[in-house]
Order: C-alpha cells, then sequence, then structure tokens
C-alpha cells in the first residue's frame, strides 16, 4: 500500500487555509505519497466512518487562492478515551499534519504522545493557524491568517471611522480574539483610533466593565477638550477570558446559559454590551456623546489571502516537508521573514496540563509603547481642569490610573 499523508484543520477558518493544505499536497504528491484531506478534523479523525478526500494535483492547484478551507474544520477536542491508530494503520499514514491555532496544537501535542505510547511510527507535524496571533511562534513571526485578517478589519473599521466623522458619533468596535489582543490592537494601531482595550493592558489590575468603560470615557473627554465629538474605540473581547465570570453576570446583560449556567457569550454581541454599558454611564455622567456597536468577527475568516499570506503559506507548507525529511515529529512548523524553516517543539512550550501555552501582547515592547504614549487619546493630569466641564472627578478617567500603571 502506497505512503499516505493525512491533513486536518482544526477551529475556525483562517485567510491562507487552503493555500497550506494546496503546498503540503502538492510538495507530497511530487515524492510519491498519497494525500488524503481528512474532513471535520479531529471529529473525523478518530470517527468509525472517516470523511476524506483524495487529495491529487488538479485539486490542490485550484484551491491555492482561495478563501475558507476546502476541508470541512471542527471544534471538536477529542478526549483521550477517543483516540484510536485504526485510520493510521488502516491507510499507511506516515505523517499527520495538523492546522490550526492553540487548541488544535494541544491536541496534536496530545496525540504526538498516544501515538508513541503506542509504538506507532507516526510522525506529526502542525502548521500554526489563528487571526488571533497567540500561538508561542518566535517573536516577530506570525500566524497565518493574521495579516490580512487585521487587514480586511482596518478596511472596514476605517470604513466605520469615516461614518463617525460623517455622523458625528462615537462607535464602540470589538474585534475577535479569544484570550490575546493582536487583532485589536494591531488594528487599532494602524487606523490610528483614540482608544485601544486588550485584556494585556490589564497587567497590573483585575479586569471590569467599569474600567472598560472609563478606559473609552477618557478618550470621548480627550477629544471633546479637542472639539471632536467623534471617534471609534476597539476592544478585544479577550477581556471576557479574564473577566471574572460573576462582574458578567451582574452586567445587566440579558445572556442565554449553557447547562452549568454558565453566560453564552458566543450568543451575544460583544460590541452590543460594551456599547449598552457605555451609554448608560454617559447617560448618568450627563455626558452628551452618541455611540454606536460594531462586531468584527466572522466576516474576517473566510476572505481569499493576500500575497502574503500566499508565499508565507506555501513557505509553510514546504517546510512540513523538510520537517519530515529531517525526521521531526511533534513540532510546529516556523518561518522567519527570510524563509528559515524551523520546528518548535510542542512540549517546549506547553504548560502543566500539556496545553500550549498562548503569545499575548507584550506590553513591553517598543511598538506597544510608541502606539500606547502617542497614538492613543486619552486623560492626563494636564487634562484636568479642562475635563472638569464635563465630569467632577477626572482621575477616574485617567488612562493611567485606571490600569495602575
Amino acid at each position: 500500500m502506497k505512503e499516505s499523508v493525512a491533513i486536518l484543520c482544526g477551529g475556525g477558518p483562517a485567510p491562507g487555509i487552503n493555500s497550506v493544505i494546496s503546498s503540503v499536497a502538492l510538495v507530497f504528491l511530487r515524492s510519491g505519497y498519497r494525500v488524503l484531506g481528512v474532513h471535520e478534523g479531529y471529529k473525523g479523525l478518530f470517527s468509525n466512518n472517516n470523511q476524506f478526500t483524495d487529495i491529487d494535483f488538479s485539486f490542490a492547484d485550484a484551491i491555492h487562492n482561495q478563501g475558507g478551507s476546502a476541508l470541512k474544520m471542527s471544534r471538536h477536542k477529542p478526549k483521550n478515551e477517543e483516540f484510536n491508530t485504526k485510520f493510521f494503520v488502516d491507510k499507511n499514514i506516515k505523517l499527520l499534519v495538523t492546522i490550526g491555532g492553540d487548541d488544535t496544537a494541544s491536541t496534536a501535542n496530545r496525540i504526538s504522545k498516544f501515538l508513541r505510547e503506542n509504538y506507532v511510527n507516526i510522525q506529526n507535524i502542525h502548521v500554526p493557524k489563528t487571526i488571533d496571533n497567540d500561538l508561542p511562534l518566535p517573536e516577530g513571526n506570525p500566524t497565518f491568517g493574521y495579516q490580512y485578517a487585521k487587514q480586511e478589519g482596518v478596511r472596514i473599521a476605517q470604513t466605520v471611522y469615516e461614518d463617525a466623522r460623517t455622523s458625528g458619533n462615537w462607535f464602540v468596535v470589538s474585534a475577535m480574539g479569544r484570550e490575546a489582543g493582536h487583532l485589536a490592537f494591531g488594528i487599532g494601531a494602524a487606523s490610528h483610533f483614540p482608544m485601544i482595550v486588550i485584556p494585556e493592558m490589564f497587567n497590573k489590575t483585575e479586569i471590569t466593565f467599569e474600567k472598560i468603560i472609563n478606559l473609552i470615557i477618557s478618550a470621548i473627554l480627550k477629544r471633546k477638550i479637542r472639539g471632536i465629538d467623534y471617534g471609534l474605540a476597539i476592544v478585544s473581547e479577550g477581556v471576557f477570558h479574564f473577566m471574572d465570570e460573576q462582574e458578567i453576570i451582574n452586567s445587566g446583560i440579558n445572556f442565554t446559559y449553557d447547562d452549568h449556567g454558565h453566560p453564552e457569550l458566543g450568543n451575544v454581541s460583544k460590541a452590543h454590551i460594551f456599547n449598552v454599558l457605555l451609554q448608560e454611564k454617559l447617560k448618568s455622567l450627563n455626558i452628551k456623546a452618541k455611540s454606536r456597536p460594531v462586531e468584527l468577527g466572522y466576516e474576517l475568516r473566510c476572505v481569499a489571502p493576500t500575497a502574503f499570506d500566499q508565499l508565507y503559506c506555501g513557505i509553510l507548507g514546504y517546510g512540513v516537508k523538510k520537517l519530515f525529511d529531517e525526521g521531526r515529529t511533534a513540532c510546529m512548523v516556523t518561518a522567519d521573514t527570510n524563509g528559515v524553516v524551523k520546528p518548535l517543539y510542542l512540549e517546549d512550550v506547553e504548560d502543566e496540563n500539556g496545553k500550549i501555552k498562548p503569545r499575548l501582547v507584550n506590553m513591553e515592547g517598543e511598538k506597544q509603547k510608541l502606539v500606547i504614549e502617542h497614538g492613543l487619546q486619552f486623560i492626563e493630569p494636564g487634562d484636568y481642569e479642562l475635563a472638569k466641564e464635563y465630569v467632577d472627578n477626572p482621575v477616574e478617567y485617567d488612562f493611567r490610573e485606571i490600569l495602575k500603571w
């Protein structure tokens, strides 16, 4: 039986997935391997009735520059007892290529250990994919999908910013980012938005809705002092990951709840939550400022990849073959700006529970410091007297006081 390579995609879509599938398939097909595209991620891999596509040259060539994913995706995280070797043995799999974010990588790490423990000689190489940019790659290396999701986010958000100027409104934008604020920070910094709020900013104080809303009001006050009655604040949804659940429940927002009594955040627009709370606070302060919510999420995930991501994904795909030929396994493939491919072993970036540790925004980085110090607009001590026209105690809206910086 011909030796085979299996490819699967986990998590949600990101620009460039098909470019990776294409490049991995083409390079292995040229070397005489059979390439199987497994549908529904890990759910499909370990099911009794695997659904897969036999990828040929024509299929791989056709999908290279398409958005979305030619392989059906799934967020299913299999338990250890679901693991089995049947598909690997029956299809003579020599390499499992997993494409995904931290959850997919963490499961790949568990599968690698399972295969070793069961003396199944199969290599496993993970391709880091997420628009959140939160996998622990070497400094400066993005996860594929992030750059174009950011670009599309900038395109939409700058249109909204122009609406704000034209209509005299404020807009509260929420951007995806389960734990890390890379996407919100990247979109906000590129667009010169007056306020950016990401979870990493709260490195010296707990995250609360009051602090988030006060940061936005800080920008509103600063702009009013400058004679500008419009603007845009962008908030990363990652703030919810670090927020106390009771804080979320006590917000006054009507949530649906899961079987365990936890609020189902996925059913509610995060921008709507921030905007409602902002309007309530502005009304209590008698500050005249209209605001509207905008959610940046699913519309960023399936756009066609840019030239950057197509080339980058191609290098990652070819890098999979390079690492495979070197005998590497249980690792992520990385490539720097010069195209130098190196493995990043999953065991080296796991926590005590075997989960891959996320890469957060480095608030001590020079880029981040420049954006915050010179790009954002907020109340400082020198603004207190002028701010008293709108609020009794301006120190409550001082950016550094709110964050305890």
